[in-house]
């Protein structure tokens, strides 16, 4: 019995390292994105669609819906779910890029509407970045409302915990940006670009996130 206890507790921090691993790659934001035509070309919001090599509107960087093929088998069905799955993750990858380049930019407009145009509207990463650049345009409400969802979609996504921290501080609430950095770094991430950034604000350094 006791054995079996300490295996399922070895098993369960295993679990949690690996999760807290994948958590700081997603949380190490410390490079810049490299500016691209979506900035450098394109306007009004537009991104640059390196295979037709234009920029589109972010709303048409989705692929025209089309009706199943008649005589399609359930079999046929289910693999083009997961072929459209993957290609969903894709735009979404691609859109989540464009509007962090805009948010860089300081085309935080642009960066919502990218952001709009994803499929999974649920993604913490998109909460939390329709946080960010929500709360730049100077509605830091209605900023923290996304960033609580992307937390209550994923309680381990640091990165939301620590863009909080700095809604937080910028608030005033600086207590409460303390309580997420020791979430942050409970649940792994004291290594990590999440973890250093919200302690730098706290410590009086301004940041740019």
């Amino acid at each position: 019995m006791l054995r079996h206890t300490m295996l399922l507790s070895f098993c369960a921090a295993v679990s949690f390292t690996a999760l807290s691993a994948a958590r700081a790659a997603d949380s190490d934001t410390t490079t810049p994105p490299v500016a691209t035509e979506t900035t450098t070309t394109c306007t009004d919001g537009k991104i640059w669609n390196e295979e037709k090599k234009e920029c589109v509107a972010p709303e048409d960087m989705k692929p025209a819906e089309t009706t199943p093929a008649e005589g399609t088998t359930p079999a046929d069905d289910k693999a083009k779910t997961e072929e459209q799955k993957k290609t969903e993750r894709e735009i979404d990858d691609k859109l989540y890029t464009a509007a962090r380049e805009f948010a860089y930019a300081g085309q935080h407009e642009n960066a919502l509407r990218a952001l709009r145009a994803a499929y999974n509207q649920e993604d913490p990463r998109i909460l939390n970045y329709m946080g960010y650049n929500t709360r730049k345009l100077g509605n830091i409400k209605l900023g923290m409302t996304y960033y609580k969802r992307a937390l209550q979609k994923d309680e381990n996504y640091i990165l939301a915990r620590s863009y909080m921290g700095q809604a937080l501080i910028d608030q005033g609430d600086i207590e409460g940006a303390r309580v997420q950095l020791v979430e942050i770094r409970d649940r792994g991430g004291e290594n990590t670009w999440a973890y250093r950034a919200l302690l730098q604000s706290l410590g009086g350094e301004r940041t740019t996130y």
